[in-house]
């Protein structure tokens, strides 16, 4: 009999990182995968990890045949910045590597005779607003407003929720056997900027605020390339690791949309500029606007509504802004870079 397992693809980022730890403290097998080897620390953590690119049709062959699948973090992705040099690639990755990972949950769902859950992370990205005016004027932004990505990267994440919308409810409809089994268990959250204590961000447009932090801490002169006045909604990994795993554990029947915004709170790079310089007093942090980069920020809500994900699921952060920098950020970011100073 095949064991069951989760699968967690791109383990080696932030996020799978929270998730390994989280869920190997519940005895839940772990199949990780990753263009990279897994981080040594988290090996002993997961059943089998494997380097490997989800567009690789062997591969995810392999996978139907050797596991049984109960439940997908599909977190593999370029992101915003690096997307936008590259966009055909990103879209390759993006969009064709989730729909062969979705195809995989529509396999494993009709075989097992019951739903395989696929938890998508989206993004703030996903949004357009009209303009700088428009953004401010609105303020918190539900699920179906403004959906007009500037970037690469944010229509692949609009499509793919549509993707696993029509997977869970749609697929095949005109095909005879269209009603012979169960489809894909689609849940999507949509992040704001994620701000982590324990990696360094990777090619982010919102990461200039734990960016600053970790330049910071390191001691190296950073240039920030927003405005003082920008304005996004940031959340903690911690948070962020609660929120994939509270969606996957709520009963299917209380779920009344596919996808759901999340958030914590939402300062302005002054605001995490003033944070970072009295917690590291010698901090060299500049303002140094990229006008490419700010316009993209600039389409990104200042706040969004997540009063949906608190109804139906019970959403609630664990850190607010003042708990989130104060007893997570700072004093992590502090320890890891003293211990790597005083090894």
């Amino acid at each position: 009999m095949r064991e069951q397992v989760v699968l967690i693809t791109g383990a080696n980022g932030e996020i799978g990182h929270g998730l390994i730890r989280h869920i190997s403290s519940m005895n839940c097998p772990i199949v990780a995968i990753d263009v990279n080897p897994l981080d040594k620390p988290l090996r002993s953590m997961v059943a089998k990890w494997i380097v490997g690119d989800i567009l690789d049709q062997i591969l995810l062959g392999r996978l139907v045949v050797e596991h049984q699948i109960r439940t997908i973090y599909h977190l593999a992705s370029i992101l915003s910045t690096k997307a936008e040099y590259n966009p055909e690639t990103a879209h390759r990755i993006n969009v064709e590597g989730t729909l062969n990972l979705l195809r995989l949950a529509v396999e494993q769902s009709q075989w097992q005779g019951n739903s395989v859950k696929f938890i998508y992370p989206s993004s703030i990205a996903a949004y357009g607003m009209d303009s700088l005016a428009c953004k401010t004027q609105v303020g918190k932004v539900n699920e179906t407003q403004y959906m007009f990505p500037t970037t690469m990267y944010g229509c692949n994440k609009l499509y793919c929720e549509h993707l696993g919308r029509y997977y869970s409810k749609n697929y095949r409809q005109l095909a005879a056997d269209s009603a012979s089994g169960p489809t894909v268990d689609f849940r999507c959250l949509r992040f704001p900027g994620l701000i982590s204590a324990e990696t360094i961000p990777t090619g982010g447009t919102s990461d200039y605020g734990p960016e600053m932090l970790h330049a910071a801490a390191k001691g190296i002169p950073y240039s920030c390339f927003v405005r003082p006045d920008t304005r996004l909604p940031f959340m903690v990994m911690p948070d962020a690791i609660k929120s994939l795993i509270t969606l996957e554990e709520a009963d299917q029947e209380n779920l009344s949309q596919f996808v759901y915004n999340v958030t914590s709170f939402n300062p302005t790079a002054q605001e995490i500029y003033e944070i970072t310089t009295k917690a590291f007093p010698g901090a060299r942090i500049s303002f140094d606007v990229d006008q490419r980069r700010q316009k993209i920020v600039d389409s990104w809500p200042e706040d969004v509504d997540d009063s949906a994900a608190r109804r139906d699921w019970g959403w609630q952060p664990d850190y607010d802004q003042e708990r989130a920098f104060g007893e997570y950020l700072i004093p992590a970011i502090r320890k890891q870079y003293a211990e790597l100073a005083n090894p």
